[in-house]
């Protein structure tokens, strides 16, 4: 029995001092504890800024959350220095409706919204009359009308704010016709219409590639860059401000245009710029 609880005495004694041990290592290393919230699924480019962000004094904790609602509630709690999963024109909705004490501190990318169609080409081959699918909600439907006003093929009206209706549309030269559906069906239309417009995320499960699209959003459609978010007054802790000037680096961005080919775009606005987002709706 007492060689038994001399056994347990070792491990135990061998266990707090690794503990110690590490937990001197990373003082000795100056590394600053950061959590930052992102959505669950492909987390590769903040995988990679995890590893590299330890040579510039971050130790950086990935917290994954699977909707987009948490997120944002974790973060205005405390439980969480940042997030990073959300487009700046969502979170000024957001956050106002929730009344969250929250604010943008740096641009990530866009996650191109795109024209995909399997009857034309290009964008010159829509005949006219041609029918359009596109996201019903009001957001995406915003964000559809504003990419077919980039492409140039309708002019919104100048009330415009990013909520889509039909009534915002004031050009339609070639009189193209708006069918509006559910955002994950607009892949399936693509059989039954002449083009349709598709986030981002369900094009990618319907392995349709942006390279092959008729026209996509590019780092000009400001109000869909997502941000790096952090609570009121925490825009100036050192460690948030290092964790911008990493994801920005040429490093990350280069990172990002290797293994997502066009799928993220790099998207690195000055602050103002990113904040003045609704100056493209005019």
């Amino acid at each position: 029995m007492k060689k038994f609880i001399l056994i347990l005495l070792v491990l135990t004694l061998g266990l707090l001092a690794a503990c110690g041990n590490k937990e001197e290592a990373n003082a000795e290393e100056g590394l600053t504890k950061v959590k930052v919230g992102v959505s669950g699924g492909d987390t590769r480019t903040w995988d990679y800024i995890v590893d590299i962000s330890k040579d510039q004094g971050l130790d950086i904790e990935l917290v994954t959350f699977n909707d987009y609602v948490q997120p944002n509630i974790a973060l205005d709690e405390g439980e969480l220095d940042a997030n990073a999963f959300q487009t700046i024109s969502y979170f000024d909705e957001f956050k106002t409706a929730q009344s969250l004490d929250l604010e943008a501190i740096g641009s990530t990318v866009i996650a191109p919204m795109a024209i995909h169609s399997k009857k034309h080409k290009t964008l010159e081959d829509l005949p006219d009359g041609a029918t359009i699918a596109l996201p019903n909600e009001g957001t995406n439907f915003g964000r559809a009308l504003l990419l077919m006003q980039e492409a140039g093929l309708i002019t919104l009206t100048d009330d415009f704010v990013g909520i889509g209706a039909m009534d915002k549309i004031k050009d339609n030269p070639k009189n193209l016709k708006i069918e509006a559906v559910a955002a994950g069906n607009t892949p399936r239309f693509l059989d039954d219409v002449d083009a349709s417009i598709i986030n981002n995320n369900f094009a990618i499960e319907a392995d349709l590639e942006l390279k092959e699209a008729l026209f996509h959003e590019s780092a000009t459609a400001k109000p869909y860059i997502n941000i790096i978010a952090v609570k009121t007054g925490d825009s100036d802790r050192p460690e948030l401000q290092k964790l911008v000037e990493i994801y920005h680096s040429k490093e990350v961005e280069e990172f990002i245009i290797e293994k997502y080919k066009g799928s993220s775009i790099p998207t690195f606005v000055s602050l103002e710029e990113l904040l003045n987002y609704k100056d493209s709706w005019k």
